[in-house]
């Protein structure tokens, strides 16, 4: 079993070919695709996708770069969705400093803090997992996941320190690794990936975005890249794929119970 744990498979970008991605993907082994929403006027796209192709589950939330397009009662929508369709985890949420610098944008962090926050909320209530948005960010993420505490999560495209990393899972994280992993300039996170026990790490593609180096800056990302993301990951740490497989997926599905029922190497299409 390999599982993407985060790929954007509502984006335009697979409006052309979404229906010979997902089948490619499953040929390639790649069991099951978690598909975070960004914003609410997404949640029913991602929604119906996830319908659509019984090895995709979804995730709500309201990502912190589409805050201030979004409003206050968007939190009470997704409460109400997540009462109403049962999502896999609360995500994509979180902080990004790299975009918006707290010191010239304060009002704009202060929105991302508050929707983060009430999301966070919103997880507790639910008992779910989050999947973390931490770009530039971690240590006032950390600093919020101390004062709410969730059932665990992903910090998604992990870029801190192994400092930073230790105190995510202490507090019952897995950290996502992808693309960005298969650079060889990537010095800091392919020792991370070396480093970190296996047992701390998913895969994933963010698909479309972060494209592995054989495919470039300028080109599409796709689930189908996973087993070759996996493949890197085994040969940094000089291990077999298959053990890279097991527990990555393994570290998953325990973030992630409701993986375990539904990421099944069957026909992708309903």
């Amino acid at each position: 079993m390999l599982i993407d744990t985060h790929c954007h498979l509502d984006a335009a970008e697979f409006n052309a070919d979404r229906d010979e991605v997902v089948t490619s993907a499953l040929n390639h082994g790649v069991s099951g695709i978690v598909v975070p929403a960004v914003a609410r006027p997404y949640f029913d796209d991602v929604i119906s996708l996830c319908q659509r192709y019984q090895n995709c589950v979804y995730a709500l939330g309201v990502h912190p770069m589409y805050v201030e397009r979004s409003s206050l009662d968007d939190l009470d929508t997704l409460s109400t969705y997540v009462q109403n369709h049962n999502p896999i985890a609360i995500g994509e949420i979180g902080l990004d400093y790299f975009l918006t610098n707290p010191k010239d944008h304060p009002e704009n962090i202060k929105q991302q803090t508050h929707f983060f926050v009430e999301q966070l909320k919103i997880a507790q209530q639910y008992d779910l997992p989050v999947i973390l948005h931490v770009r530039h960010a971690i240590d006032e993420i950390l600093k919020q996941l101390r004062k709410y505490q969730v059932n665990g999560g992903i910090a998604h495209a992990f870029n801190g320190s192994m400092q930073q990393a230790e105190q995510l899972l202490a507090l019952g994280f897995k950290l996502g690794f992808g693309g960005a992993m298969t650079y060889t300039r990537a010095l800091r996170i392919r020792a991370l990936a070396v480093q970190l026990p296996l047992e701390a790490i998913v895969l994933e593609t963010d698909a479309p975005d972060i494209p592995p180096e054989w495919i470039g800056s300028a080109g599409r990302n796709s689930p189908v890249e996973l087993p070759k993301i996996a493949q890197v990951l085994a040969d940094l740490r000089q291990v077999n794929v298959s053990q890279v497989l097991d527990i990555t997926s393994a570290n998953a599905i325990k973030i992630m119970p409701k993986l375990a029922d539904l990421c099944t190497p069957v026909n992708a299409l309903h």
